[in-house]
């Protein structure tokens, strides 16, 4: 779900927190070594989210917040804030390219390039995989 959450507003804060759960407590944050991906350089990105950020001549870049059950992308077209919500079972991540990353999500996508030196992007996506492999819930032929 791509929402505008440039303004409070508590029944879109409810529906992300039912969609990907509360933030972290400042002690699960300090656990975790952060829950904030450094800022990533958009090199592509589906058509809806195209259209948002075409409307701005700067830089496009965005960020990762990690929740306990998905992740918060985010990425800001001119003065406005928009995120596009992914929980844990629609979240698809690739490496296709030798320095790019792709977030997936229905059909949403953000692709964003990782260079061999941006070591933090890398922790950042290992640590987010890590994550979503331990938390997700068992299978029944797990069991």
């Amino acid at each position: 779900m791509l929402v505008n959450n440039s303004y409070k507003d508590p029944e879109l804060t409810q529906k992300i927190d039912g969609e990907v759960g509360k933030p972290f407590t400042l002690m699960e944050r300090i656990k975790l070594g952060g829950i904030g991906s450094p800022k990533l350089r958009i090199t592509s990105s589906s058509i809806e989210i195209h259209n948002l950020l075409i409307i701005d001549n700067s830089t496009k870049t965005c960020n990762i917040e990690l929740r306990p059950k998905g992740i918060l992308v985010g990425f800001q077209v001119r003065l406005e804030t928009y995120l596009l919500i992914i929980p844990f079972y629609k979240l698809n991540l690739y490496k296709g390219k030798a320095e790019e990353y792709s977030i997936y999500k229905d059909h949403y996508f953000i692709k964003f390039s990782a260079k061999k030196n941006d070591i933090s992007i890398h922790k950042f996506v290992k640590k987010l995989l890590n994550y979503k492999t331990d938390h997700l819930p068992t299978n029944i032929e797990d069991l």
